[in-house]
């Protein structure tokens, strides 16, 4: 019998398959598609204190294997979070991963105690959020202030599990993350999408309204393999794996580079049933192969 459970922190997930944050909405869009208590969490669409209602359009566009996005973290804000959306997700026998954001160090950490007092199974700081009050600096490229961040954020918490989401535009992912486990982190999670531009040669617009978007899908792949590679070789932590997996061959590759789960980000809006597929393809290579635990295959590529 093949064993697909695993350990992120004090968390157990029955499968190591979860949606990623910002493609998944709060779990009950995909619920008429797919049974959620087969995932190993539904990871909920960044949350804020108050609400967002992010971009104006056009905020999406298609590119060549993957699409751009700028929807700029629309949310239903903390309070109907908890008061509307969590109440559905604890309906289902399967973990609850919340990502949130802030504009400064007490609105993480107003965030964070709020929704482990709340009881959800993991916060995923998302650190691709500027600190205005730092005269925007980035949390997730500044050294001292990421560190600072998942420090206050770690203390902060009683009883949720604490993953930090580090972002792709730093020179050495496996160093943040690094600075992330030191600071306390249970996990990591990466790669969030990478900022690119489309335009219309008709008009010479760019196609998307805010002009910069972040790059998803298939395109992104290979770097984020590259980064999940590096990263398993400089921390002990979990890491959970995202960017491009669009199939159960594609999750694969991300558990051999290093990751102990992946999120499934771009592929839902293809196709809905992707999470379930990828679960199912998962088991029946692990029979092919005769493996008995996901522990066998994360971190084992050969590189020599």
């Amino acid at each position: 019998m093949s064993r697909l459970d695993v350990q992120i922190g004090s968390m157990h997930l029955k499968t190591p398959v979860v949606s990623a944050s910002g493609c998944f909405g709060y779990g009950e869009e995909y619920s008429e598609f797919i049974d959620l208590n087969r995932l190993g969490a539904v990871v909920v669409k960044g949350i804020s204190l108050k609400p967002m209602h992010g971009n104006p359009p056009p905020r999406i566009c298609e590119t060549p294997c993957g699409m751009l996005n700028s929807i700029g973290l629309q949310n239903v804000g903390l309070k109907v979070f908890l008061k509307e959306k969590l109440p559905f997700l604890r309906t289902f026998d399967t973990k609850v991963i919340v990502n949130i954001f802030g504009n400064s160090m007490k609105d993480y950490e107003k965030l964070a105690s709020s929704l482990d007092d709340a009881g959800v199974d993991a916060i995923e700081l998302n650190v691709s959020c500027p600190n205005v009050r730092k005269g925007g600096i980035w949390f997730g490229t500044d050294r001292k202030m990421l560190g600072k961040l998942v420090a206050a954020i770690k203390e902060s918490l009683q009883h949720s599990v604490l993953i930090t989401k580090l972002s792709p535009t730093v020179s050495d992912i496996g160093e943040f993350a690094q600075i992330a486990e030191d600071a306390g982190s249970d996990a990591v999670s990466l790669i969030n999408t990478i900022p690119g531009i489309a335009i219309d040669i008709n008009t010479r617009k760019p196609k998307i309204r805010n002009i910069i978007g972040g790059l998803s899908g298939p395109a992104i792949k290979p770097i984020a393999l590259r980064m999940v590679y590096e990263t398993y070789r400089r921390v002990t932590i979990p890491i959970i794996g995202m960017g491009g997996i669009m199939n159960a061959s594609d999750a694969l590759e991300f558990i051999i580079a290093g990751a102990t789960a992946v999120a499934i980000g771009t592929a839902n809006f293809i196709n809905p049933l992707t999470t379930v597929e990828i679960i199912d393809g998962i088991s029946s290579f692990m029979k092919q192969k005769n493996l008995t635990a996901l522990d066998d295959l994360t971190g084992s590529l050969h590189a020599g």
